[in-house]
C-alpha cells in the first residue's frame, strides 16, 4: 500500500449513496395514479422546492409556501413534512458495507449531504454506520448547498486538508462536476461495484479492480 493510499481521505454525500431516500416511496401510498403521483412531484413537492428546506428553510415555512400555490393539495403537502420517515427506505447495504471496508483500512471518512436540518436527526438516530464519520456537514445547518463551492470550501476549512487530498463520490452528476473544478479526485456514484472498482484503483481499497 502507497503512502498516498494511507493519506487518502474519502469524503461520501449521503442520500442516494448510502442511504435510500426518495419521496416516491411515501407518495405512491397516497396517490394511486403513477402519472398523477409523479405531477404531484414536479409541479407541487418538486425537487426545487425541497432543496430549499436543504438550504435552511423551515419545514413550517415550506408547507405554507407550497399550500398557498395549491390549497386543494393542503393533505398531500403536509405528508412530506409528517410523514417524511416514510421516504427512508433503509441503507444501500453494499455502500454501507464499502464504508465499512474504509473505516476498518483506517481511512479518514467524512460525509456532505444537502438535507434538511430539521430532518437529518431522524436519520442520524435510525443509522448506526453514521457514527463512523469523522465529521458529517448538513447543508441546512449552515445555509448552503451543493453545487455551491462554498459549501465545498466549508467542509474543507472544518476537515483540515486540501481537495486533492479528498475523494468525493456523490450520486448527483452537477455534485460531482462541482467538486471536480475545486480538485477532488472525484466519482459519481452509480452502483457499489462500480465504486469499490474505482476505489480499489485509486489505492483506497485492497483487491482487484
Amino acid at each position: 500500500m502507497t503512502d498516498r493510499a494511507r493519506a487518502q481521505v474519502v469524503v461520501f454525500d449521503l442520500g442516494g449513496v448510502l442511504i435510500d431516500w426518495n419521496p416516491r416511496y411515501l407518495y405512491r401510498q397516497l396517490i394511486e395514479d403513477e402519472a398523477a403521483m409523479e405531477l404531484f412531484l414536479t409541479e407541487v413537492c418538486h425537487a426545487a422546492w425541497n432543496e430549499e428546506q436543504d438550504r435552511g428553510r423551515t419545514f413550517a415555512a415550506a408547507l405554507e409556501e407550497a399550500i398557498l400555490r395549491n390549497p386543494g393539495q393542503r393533505a398531500l403537502i403536509e405528508a412530506y413534512h409528517h410523514r417524511w420517515e416514510e421516504m427512508l427506505a433503509g441503507p444501500i447495504a453494499g455502500t454501507v458495507a464499502i464504508l465499512e471496508e474504509l473505516k476498518d483500512a483506517g481511512r479518514e471518512l467524512h460525509a456532505l449531504t444537502n438535507w434538511s436540518a430539521e430532518k437529518f436527526p431522524i436519520a442520524r438516530e435510525r443509522y448506526a454506520f453514521l457514527t463512523w464519520f469523522e465529521s458529517i456537514l448538513v447543508s441546512g445547518e449552515h445555509g448552503l448547498i451543493k453545487p455551491d463551492p462554498e459549501i465545498f470550501a466549508l467542509l474543507l476549512e472544518r476537515i483540515g486538508h486540501q481537495a486533492s487530498e479528498c475523494i468525493y463520490i456523490d450520486d448527483n452528476l452537477k455534485n460531482v462536476e462541482a467538486a471536480a473544478a475545486l480538485g477532488f479526485d472525484a466519482l459519481r456514484f452509480a452502483s457499489p461495484e462500480e465504486l469499490r472498482r474505482d476505489l480499489v484503483r485509486r489505492g483506497a481499497l485492497e483487491g482487484q479492480p
